[in-house]
């Protein structure tokens, strides 16, 4: 039998983590030879380690690395590839490099520059869809230039409005406001997510619709007039705008709100001339209704969950287009199944979802029917915190959604990962929550960031239904025989310390007197609370008569002050903004009194557990 040579013989990947070692795989199976890049933070990780060639980024911001045009675009020569995939995030929405890569003679995996500046530009984007026929919330027409035109489209339109960064994606730059007196810094605030992830500022306003459930397609599109839209998914579980948890179908929709979204997407891919892959966004509010949100120019982190309901390569799919050929398939393929994506990021759940970077010392996988696990790290890796804080994907699938979250709730129990605060407990929670696990979906893209109380769901394993950080509590499992049964025990590590020390004499060698629970963190830079030496949560510190000092909860970057030297604070009031794996989180004051600010400058980094202030009563 004789096999036909696929046209593109080796690609750049311009990209790092799960996503590069994905792209790595899919380009193995096409006999196409892959190269990635990596940045100082990762020469150990294992992107570098599945290509074939790896060659390295000098530096370690994203500006210097991953998002550097000239550098990419110079190995992508030199390593004699023909063809680049810029995966998803960086640069894959960048019509420069996009156009960058066509100028040096290569192929772009994706869409045209053209494509990208007409659909990765929201407001142009909100003006394509109108024209094709989908529905549409208020917006502005054209990018603000201040904060000041947001409050007029308020005036106009009323609050709450939803601040959008014009070529972002993934949440990120974008910003909900309830508030009129919080409407300048989320502006601020919204164009520095922005540029820090892709490189431009721009924002622009929509009006929000209320407890709004995440509802796209993914479509692909070739240069032959093809176009398919590849299932549905719902991505209605998130954290400030950034999604937890993906399925694919989506569940519980009217034929009317199905047959809109699928069909709208259609159009809108048509209307745009659009090649390669993409996601079609729509948000589908409260009272039903159904509105056109943005279109993503890229593959997205969740495409393995339609991957697993419909049997499509999508990346495989990419590659065809790219190099000119047709669609696999014929027509919109099927869903059998249901399929559900976990997202497995180094955040601590038990402290508003702050970043954990650090060192992973234990990563093992789950095992069974339907599991597959997209991972960018092993046991030994670093999560620097230059960069998304997404570790590996658990992808779960069954016949039904019941069986698929039957089979979810075992493998998110069977996973290990130590060294770093990360998303598990919160994922083993929401599979059994009543809102998200029943016959009907309760969830909205804020109801984790507004409503969300852990314990509910049956999966949940802290001490309390308000106290999620005993979920992070190192535990010893012992297996112990009783008549003839085997019988498993898991006792915190602490209980086991403590009972060890207080068993010997005073003063005997090894006594420590005091046992930190090791809240599976295992690092310096674990996550928001690691615990002191006698147990107690790091947070607002005693340090002196009076004074209160502020830490820094992880490690990151001071984005701003929030207020002055010698200023009088309240509890809870702003006090910094710091920013870390590409998002921004406000610092509070943990008292109230008189701040004293330390030394630290806008820009400058900070180290986890370091003094941003002091507050005297």
């Amino acid at each position: 039998m004789t096999t036909t040579a696929f046209p593109l013989k080796k690609v750049l990947i311009a990209n790092r983590g799960e996503i590069a070692v994905r792209i790595a795989r899919s380009a193995r199976d096409l006999g196409i030879t892959s190269v990635t890049v990596y940045s100082e933070a990762d020469v150990d990780n294992l992107h570098p380690q599945m290509a074939d060639e790896a060659y390295a980024l000098r530096g370690n911001s994203s500006a210097e690395t991953y998002m550097n045009i000239p550098a990419l675009v110079d190995i992508a020569l030199r390593s004699g590839a023909d063809c680049v995939h810029p995966g998803y995030g960086f640069l894959s929405e960048n019509a420069e490099f996009a156009q960058a890569v066509t100028d040096a003679g290569l192929t772009w995996v994706g869409p045209t520059p053209e494509a990208i500046e007409a659909l990765g530009n929201k407001v142009t984007a909100r003006t394509l869809a109108s024209k094709a026929g989908a529905p549409m919330t208020p917006g502005t027409p054209d990018p603000i230039a201040s904060w000041e035109e947001a409050r007029d489209f308020a005036d106009e339109h009323g609050m709450p409005i939803a601040i959008k960064a014009a070529f972002g994606g993934g949440g990120r730059g974008l910003k909900v406001v309830y508030d009129y007196d919080d409407i300048e810094e989320a502006f601020a605030s919204a164009g520095r997510e922005a540029v820090a992830a892709f490189g431009r500022g721009e924002c622009f306003v929509e009006k929000f619709l209320t407890k709004p459930r995440h509802v796209e397609t993914q479509v692909l599109a070739d240069t032959h007039g093809n176009v398919r839209v590849v299932g549905s998914r719902d991505c209605s579980v998130q954290r400030r705008f950034q999604k937890l948890v993906e399925e694919a179908p989506a569940p519980f929709l009217t034929d009317e709100q199905r047959t809109s979204i699928i069909e709208g997407s259609r159009a809108i891919i048509a209307e745009a001339k659009y090649t390669g892959a993409g996601t079609v966004e729509f948000i589908v509010a409260e009272d039903g209704t159904v509105s056109f949100l943005e279109v993503n120019t890229r593959v997205q982190v969740e495409h393995p969950v339609t991957e697993a309901v419909t049997g499509v390569d999508i990346i495989a799919e990419q590659f065809r287009i790219a190099a000119g050929l047709e669609i696999s398939f014929d027509e919109d393929p099927e869903s059998r199944g249901h399929a559900f994506e976990f997202r497995l990021n180094a955040e601590d759940a038990a402290n508003g979802f702050v970043p954990s970077p650090g060192t992973v010392v234990r990563f093992e996988a789950p095992t069974g029917p339907g599991i597959r696990v997209d991972s960018g790290v092993h046991s030994g890796s670093t999560i620097p915190g230059f960069y998304d804080s997404l570790m590996a994907k658990l992808i779960v699938s069954g016949p039904t959604r019941e069986i698929a979250l039957k089979r979810a709730r075992a493998a998110l129990h069977e996973i290990t990962i130590e060294g770093v605060r990360t998303v598990l407990p919160f994922h083993k929670d929401i599979v059994t929550h009543p809102a998200f696990s029943g016959d009907h979906l309760d969830v909205y893209t804020d109801w984790v960031d507004k409503e969300y109380q852990p314990g509910i769901g049956a999966g949940y394993t802290g001490s309390s239904p308000s106290d999620m950080e005993a979920a992070y509590d190192e535990r010893t499992t012992m297996t112990v025989e009783i008549d003839g049964r085997l019988h498993r025990l898991s006792i915190p590590s602490s209980v086991i310390a403590g009972a060890a020390s207080a068993a010997q004499p005073a003063g005997a060698a090894g006594s420590t007197g005091s046992t930190s629970s090791a809240s599976a963190t295992n690092g310096s830079e674990s996550g928001a609370a690691a615990e002191s030496q006698d147990g107690d949560a790091a947070g607002a510190v005693a340090s002196g008569s009076g004074s209160t000092s502020v830490p820094c909860p992880y490690t990151g970057v001071l984005v701003n002050w929030r207020v002055e030297d010698g200023d009088t604070v309240e509890t809870g009031q702003p006090i910094a903004t710091i920013e870390a794996m590409k998002m921004e989180s406000t610092v509070e004051a943990p008292a109230s009194g008189v701040v004293n600010l330390s030394s630290i400058s806008m820009g400058d980094s900070i180290s986890q557990g370091e003094s941003l202030a002091e507050i005297s009563a």
